[in-house]
């Protein structure tokens, strides 16, 4: 490993215009020089051959090799320069430069990602099968270009492809990728879809999102700090339970849905039972005994907790019949 690495290129490097400028004066004076001394080869002459040998060089040397150092960097781009496959630093000034035309220059983009994961089928804490799906936000770390260039590979799962910056990109996305679904399938194996089997204050997948995302984006962090890569942000964007288990699932959450809402209704009644049998004693209106509070309770009840609106019966009778 270079004992550099991840250092700043500190070599000697020109502002673009500035070398632009001194190249079309190279070629005007390897011109000048090429005709000076062909119009003067009137007999064989030292100089005029030096000068006809020099302007051509001094034209290929501007025309075919000076060109090769220049660099155009735009914001949140990064160049890494090696020089005969030894490592030199890494470029990070935007803008045109110039630098030694001898280096190789491999381009490296900092800018923000998206990677949106299709859903994958997995078994919750529970053993339920699931899908679950996730999007999350990376970039290369500024200060770690050096291992998404050199301790990432860039032949990637659909074959050997050349080394370019669009293929080096290409390549760092699949291992988001690979790495994502790998995080996520762990992720999501340690929590339960609901906390329908378990306690109340246990994390699970659907009801804890937040905490889930922030257990997401740490094992994210963990497994992508080999490639100089930071997730920003991870969070869940889908998740359900898998389709041969979907129907029966939404029977036991319907019937969850009942017993609450019956546990509800009970609960109100009772307390407006209790309430109309306080009143009645307390203001005097009917003076019931035990079993006519029972016969009582068990009517409201009737009333109070019927799926659909009672039929009452009017008794035109004495009260003791």
């Amino acid at each position: 490993m270079e004992k550099n690495q991840n250092a700043v290129y500190s070599g000697w490097k020109m502002n673009g215009f500035t070398m632009l400028f001194l190249m079309l004066l190279k070629w005007a004076i390897g011109i000048l020089a090429i005709v000076w001394g062909v119009e003067n080869f009137t007999e064989p002459s030292l100089y005029y051959v030096l000068a006809i040998v020099g302007g051509a060089l001094l034209l290929v040397w501007s025309l075919f090799i000076l060109p090769c150092g220049f660099m155009l960097l735009e914001p949140n781009e990064a160049r890494v320069l090696l020089f005969f496959g030894k490592y030199r630093g890494n470029f990070l000034q935007s803008g045109f430069w110039w630098i030694n035309p001898f280096m190789s220059v491999k381009k490296i983009s900092l800018r923000a990602r998206n990677l949106n994961a299709e859903p994958i089928k997995v078994n919750d804490k529970q053993g339920n099968p699931i899908l679950i799906g996730m999007v999350l936000v990376w970039k290369i770390r500024e200060n770690e270009i050096y291992k998404a260039v050199f301790d990432i590979d860039t032949p990637i799962a659909t074959g050997e492809i050349s080394v370019t910056s669009n293929s080096r990109m290409k390549a760092l996305e699949n291992f988001v990728s690979v790495q994502s679904d790998a995080a996520l399938r762990q992720v999501a194996g340690l929590y339960a879809y609901d906390n329908n089997n378990g306690g109340n204050e246990e994390l699970t997948l659907r009801s804890n999102a937040d905490e889930i995302n922030e257990q997401l984006e740490t094992r994210l962090n963990e497994r992508l700090a080999m490639a100089g890569i930071e997730v920003l942000e991870a969070r869940i964007n889908y998740l359900a339970y898998a389709p041969e288990i979907a129907a029966v699932m939404l029977r036991r959450q319907q019937a969850d849905a009942i017993i609450s809402a019956r546990e509800k209704i009970v609960e109100g009644a009772v307390s407006m039972v209790k309430m109309a049998i306080d009143k009645l004693a307390e203001d005097e209106v009917v003076e019931l005994d035990e079993e006519r509070k029972a016969a009582m309770v068990s009517n409201l009840l009737v009333v109070l907790c019927a799926d659909e609106s009672a039929q009452p019966v009017v008794n035109a009778g004495t009260l003791h019949h």
